[in-house]
């Protein structure tokens, strides 16, 4: 399409230049390079230029040096401009090759109302889409849970059909192989806890209550959250992408044609999975998060590890123990089943996965804050 350039190294800029009207016709000079490369004119310009007494507009493009799409781009807006006005266009003086992309692309006219308008929805609108939307997504998460339910039941009566190696297999990927990212975060998270902790309590000479901030923290709540927050952007999001692929792939309607529930076969082992490990993996995170804590209170504060630890025993007791336990198994439900919703609710296209991936994690993360916060009330109110 290009046309040969004479001289590589200094490239005309693009220029558009009307001529004076003569019986009615004015022509438009093309100059330069007109790539897409180039900063094109603006055919608007060209439209204001046109006077009321031009009928016919004509093409000089003796030198033009290059040229490519963005030529018939400029050319077309300017066409478009000119029938608008009821301007003749003569495209005799245009290069052979330009004129036959013009003939390609006038060949087929614009279907009406093809093109896309801008249309803004006022404020009652918005709200009103907004609040219908709510209402269908939160319908749909309490049809989600109901069924999961069931699915337990189904569990319980021993009439759930799924395969015990799937189980087990969720059970490595969601347990063993989220040690590495659990223990680096925990143990991060603890020493930032002993770091800040002891920058104040030093002030009061109480830096041996390093261990009660820490150890309580990460016992009660910090540990189970972050434990959450990392199977939520690592397991949560794999089963939304795992069961969105099986969507694309009409996998779950082919178990359905089958007789197999979807919610037996793939939610529930994921399910079950997730709820075993997460109060296990927090745990661990607990045992990280402390040994975080005593790192800092052996470098900055001046603790032995034994003095740290005999704290930390005296600060922790079973219900501080029992409340992390429940924490965690209520996060680890919410994961599972965030991830297997989106999942389970994703749409036919490679781009609807990734949408999936990200709303699972997105979904989780909310839900886990907010069950943190009403954990917390509960437990307060009961006085544990």
């Amino acid at each position: 399409m290009n046309q040969p350039a004479t001289a590589q190294a200094a490239t005309p800029p693009p220029e558009a230049a009307l001529g004076e009207v003569q019986a009615g016709t004015v022509i438009l000079r093309l100059a330069g390079s007109w790539t897409i490369q180039s900063q094109l004119p603006a055919v608007e310009r060209v439209d204001r230029a046109l006077g009321s007494d031009v009928e016919q507009i004509a093409f000089d493009s003796a030198d033009l040096s290059a040229w490519d799409s963005g030529l018939v781009t400029y050319l077309t807006g300017i066409i478009d401009h000119c029938q608008g006005r009821g301007i003749e266009v003569d495209q005799s003086g245009l290069p052979d090759g330009v004129r036959g992309l013009l003939r390609l692309a006038y060949a087929v006219p614009e279907r009406k109302g093809a093109r896309r308008t801008e249309k803004r929805a006022s404020f009652l609108q918005t709200v009103g889409e907004q609040s219908i939307d709510l209402a269908r997504s939160t319908g749909e998460i309490l049809a989600f849970l109901g069924e999961s339910v069931l699915a337990l039941g189904r569990l319980l009566r021993g009439r759930a059909r799924f395969r015990k190696a799937d189980l087990w297999l969720t059970v490595q990927e969601a347990g063993a192989d989220a040690l590495p990212i659990v223990s680096l975060v925990t143990f991060l998270v603890g020493l930032i806890l002993a770091f800040i902790g002891e920058n104040q309590l030093a002030r009061f000479g109480a830096k041996i209550y390093v261990a009660d901030l820490v150890g309580l923290a990460m016992v009660i709540q910090v540990a189970a959250i972050i434990t959450a927050i990392v199977l939520a952007g690592r397991t949560g999001a794999a089963f939304a992408a795992q069961l969105g692929t099986m969507q694309v792939n009409e996998e779950i309607d082919a178990l359905r044609t089958l007789g197999i529930s979807p919610m037996d076969f793939l939610v529930l082992p994921r399910m079950l999975a997730l709820i075993l490990m997460t109060p296990l993996l927090a745990v661990y995170a607990n045992v990280m998060g402390i040994l975080g804590g005593a790192f800092v209170a052996a470098i900055i504060g001046d603790l032995t590890l034994t003095e740290y630890l005999n704290e930390t025993q005296k600060a922790i007791g079973w219900n501080h123990i029992i409340q992390g336990l429940i924490s965690a198994t209520v996060y680890g439900a919410i994961v599972a089943v965030s991830g297997c919703l989106r999942g389970m609710q994703c749409g036919r296209s490679a781009s609807a996965v990734g949408l999936a991936t990200t709303s699972a994690v997105v979904t989780a993360i909310v839900f886990i804050v907010m069950a943190a916060g009403v954990l917390t009330i509960i437990f307060n109110s009961l006085g544990m």
